[in-house]
């Protein structure tokens, strides 16, 4: 695997993420990112691109459409060493994002709280998170998908050690780790919903 050299960072679990983005930023990759997390590493002084800016289309629908896209789908997905990916992607414009720092909407702790209404609940299903995961996790062979703050600094040290890079090792290890995630909150908002009639 290249040099990781852009990254997206959405996280609803904002512990350490300005510092790792800040180092991420010292090895020069360029950071995408949405709405609260965008803002939080901008008043870190974090230079960050939106988006919507990269995917040149807006974030719509009270923020339930913003990475749902193929220019995010198309970057994580893309076979690297695969000419025909290669040229798809350089025809529709589409750049390799090597990097995915993603955690999801809090919908355990939203179903967990007294008083809670569906409409609420469902408000609090994630849909671009774990598409975005599953996508980095499926394409580990290029991709390091990070859901845990716990892996900062592993990957940092990697980084470090090699120029800008992740080990194949690692990337699979955190690969695991995201269907292991995605298993668990899909889960869990079936276990909520089999418990409702309406």
């Amino acid at each position: 695997m290249g040099k990781i050299e852009r990254a997206i960072i959405s996280v609803t679990d904002k512990r350490g993420i300005v510092d790792f983005a800040r180092s991420l930023s010292e090895f020069g990759v360029q950071i995408l990112s949405t709405g609260g997390t965008a803002k939080a590493l901008r008043e870190g002084g974090i230079t960050v691109k939106d988006i919507s800016e990269y995917t040149g289309f807006p974030e719509m629908l009270d923020g339930r459409v913003k990475t749902l896209h193929p220019k995010v789908h198309g970057g994580l997905l893309g076979i690297r060493d695969n000419p025909e990916h290669a040229r798809m992607m350089k025809e529709h414009g589409i750049e390799a994002i090597d990097m995915v720092v993603v955690n999801l909407y809090q919908f355990q702790e939203t179903v967990g709280k007294e008083g809670v209404t569906l409409e609420e609940a469902v408000e609090n299903i994630d849909i671009g998170g774990p598409a975005m995961l599953r996508s980095s996790a499926k394409n580990f062979k290029y991709v390091t998908v990070i859901t845990d703050p716990a892996d900062y600094e592993t990957v940092l040290k990697e980084m470090e050690e090699s120029g800008g890079t992740t080990t194949l090792e690692t990337r699979f290890r955190l690969a695991r780790k995201v269907f292991s995630l995605t298993h668990e909150y899909d889960g869990a908002i079936s276990r909520y919903l089999e418990g409702l009639r309406i």
